[in-house]
């Protein structure tokens, strides 16, 4: 007798499941994993296997393809500080370069940061970390479920740090400098462990550095030269949002995950782009609204050709998008693991996910026909 398998995604049907040749943007498409173990794949359009790097350590996050052709990669630290019992979801702190073969150039540990990491042009790692908002920024955090407070009382907050190659600090922005907590509730069901959980960082053409704030849903703008925060884009627009990124038009686009959105009894999720007043100019959801949800991670990318490329993190689903909303790509990935103790205490199950995907042209890895002729 057969036994069923009881991972209900991998019954489904993964690796390439839609392509239209015409309408999509082709390219290559990098991943990595989270129980994946620190493999990193690159696929090509047809779903097959292009590259793979094998890391030293399990992803805290994701990797890109570097201007250099190397990979950046966000590492999950074996040691990472332990500041509160979720922390080891979304830690990183373990930070490498890595050549196509593999070999390791550079490497940067830091057992503060969580969540997401910008590689900037300069060769320096713009990252988040978490540090002990002060005791009367603290007493001013609202909304959120104080039965979840911890014993301590401590209240994690956010500090936005960049590193050079030498791997020393040469700036630091402290949000609570700049945000009041009583302005920026936490959402009613969550702990108010960590405030307001800096998910995602970017950096616009004009030097902006966009902030995804998780627990109170919304992005900010700020100038890294005076500190200030020069917009708001709130839980009236983005619900839980991840990985604000500008388009080429200078809007941002993020994934809107769509966990407590106001006035949605139902969650689902969204790609969604909105100018800097906060307007919606374009957004994605699937027509049958619920069947597109990551309820954590997640990310959205613009294409060379126009079209959108979404990672559905919690499931392990990449596809592409046109500008109409028609999937023209969709790739599962088809390898499913159990997260390592003490993760697999919090998420249960086997996973395909990943927390962020990114698709790249022919013309960013002249070293993949390099090595496909030598």
């Amino acid at each position: 007798m057969t036994a069923v398998d009881q991972t209900t995604l991998r019954r489904r049907r993964t690796g390439l499941t839609a392509i239209d040749r015409d309408r999509t943007a082709g390219g290559y498409t990098l991943f990595a994993p989270q129980t994946g173990e620190g493999r990193v794949d690159l696929v090509d359009v047809e779903g097959n296997s292009a590259h793979r790097w094998q890391m030293p350590v399990r992803p805290g996050r994701d990797a890109v393809i570097l201007p250099n052709g190397n990979i950046g990669y966000n590492g999950s630290h074996a040691t990472s500080a332990a500041l509160y019992p979720a922390w080891d979801l979304w830690h990183g702190g373990d930070f490498y370069e890595a050549t196509p073969e593999g070999d390791i150039v550079w490497r940067h540990e830091d057992i503060y940061h969580h969540h997401d990491a910008h590689w900037l042009p300069n060769g320096n790692l713009l990252y988040t970390v978490a540090a002990p908002l002060p005791a009367d920024k603290a007493a001013r955090v609202t909304g959120g479920d104080p039965r979840k407070d911890g014993a301590d009382g401590i209240i994690q907050s956010d500090i936005l740090r960049e590193v050079n190659r030498a791997g020393e600090v040469v700036w630091e922005w402290r949000i609570w400098d700049h945000l009041d907590p009583a302005d920026f509730p936490v959402h009613a069901n969550f702990d108010r462990r960590h405030w307001p959980m800096v998910n995602g960082v970017s950096v616009t053409s004009d030097g902006l550095m966009l902030l995804s704030l998780r627990t109170t849903s919304g992005v900010v703008a700020v100038n890294r030269e005076t500190g200030a925060v020069v917009w708001h884009v709130g839980p009236e627009v983005v619900a839980q949002q991840h990985t604000p990124v500008e388009t080429e038009g200078g809007n941002i686009l993020v994934f809107d995950n769509g966990n407590l959105r106001t006035g949605s009894t139902s969650p689902f999720s969204r790609a969604l782009e909105f100018d800097r007043s906060g307007r919606v100019v374009w957004s994605y959801a699937d027509p049958l609204p619920m069947a597109f949800f990551s309820p954590y991670m997640g990310g959205c990318q613009r294409l060379w050709n126009g079209n959108t490329f979404i990672c559905e993190s919690a499931f392990g689903r990449l596809f592409e998008v046109t500008p109409e909303g028609a999937v023209v790509w969709e790739y599962v990935i088809p390898d499913f693991a159990a997260y390592p103790e003490p993760l697999a205490q919090f998420i249960t199950g086997e996973h395909n996910s990943c927390f962020r995907a990114h698709r790249y042209p022919a013309s960013a890895l002249p070293w993949l026909k390099e090595r496909a002729h030598g």
